[in-house]
């Protein structure tokens, strides 16, 4: 409904306004930038509030000119309706495309796996966090991005959950709270170690570490299987975007 649209934007918004120190209005919404860190795609941005009726390559303009300086080009955009006919020409371009649907937990949860979930310190799923980031992007150098994101990420108080075998991590969850509310996100199960239960216990462990919040969020990819998972635990679709994103 607009109600939850309207809180899962006020969270990502509120997410940019504790991490960037650039929040510039344009005509069609704002720029955002953490000028400190740069690698970090989320926090450097251009965020489009509206339909801006521009084409994609007054958009990619707009963009170099907003970001210029940094590697990649972000761009988001609040309404799904506006972006989807740009979709084909910024892939066209080589940016990738992705739909990205804002969940809130509203149901009870399920019974569940028995799997022992445990916390853990944030650096000890290092290795899940560097075999994720090649999983999503192969072949590019994560360069301070690791760094950045643990510093932000211990900043909003993360509390991770973790899956053992062998004592070694093979899947984890990391939560973080702001305000009232939480988002749980990343759930990560390494590939060798999918499809037994371990998405589902980490998700379940999580949102039961989230306590007495008003809202718990968790995104996905609104055209991937992830988002079923996430429904049959009592997450209900809220918000639906879309970021077109050309790395470096």
């Amino acid at each position: 409904d607009d109600d939850a649209a309207a809180r899962a934007r006020a969270w990502r918004d509120a997410a940019h306004a504790a991490v960037c120190d650039v929040l510039e209005p344009w005509s069609h919404g704002t720029v955002v930038r953490a000028t400190s860190r740069p690698s970090y795609w989320a926090f450097n941005v251009v965020r489009v509030e509206e339909d801006p009726a521009m084409s994609v390559e007054e958009l990619a303009d707009f963009a170099d000119q907003a970001l210029a300086g940094l590697e990649h080009r972000c761009i988001d955009f609040d309404l799904v309706g506006a972006a989807e006919p740009l979709r084909a020409g910024f892939e066209a371009k080589g940016w990738k495309a992705e739909r990205l649907v804002w969940m809130r937990h509203e149901a009870p949860l399920p019974p569940g796996p028995e799997i022992v979930v445990e916390e853990v310190p944030y650096d000890a799923v290092d290795n899940l966090r560097v075999a994720w980031g090649f999983e999503d992007f192969p072949g590019l150098d994560q360069g301070d991005y690791p760094a950045h994101a643990r510093e932000i990420s211990l900043g909003r108080g993360a509390q991770v959950l973790a899956v053992r075998e062998d004592r070694a991590p093979v899947a984890f969850a990391q939560l973080e709270r702001y305000g009232g509310a939480a988002e749980i996100t990343h759930v990560y199960v390494h590939p060798e170690y999918r499809g037994a239960g371990r998405g589902t216990a980490m998700t379940r462990a999580a949102v039961e570490a989230a306590g007495d919040v008003r809202d718990v969020w968790i995104t996905a990819d609104d055209e991937d299987r992830p988002k079923e998972l996430y429904a049959r635990l009592g997450f209900r679709p809220a918000w639906v975007t879309m970021e077109f994103l050309r790395p470096p």
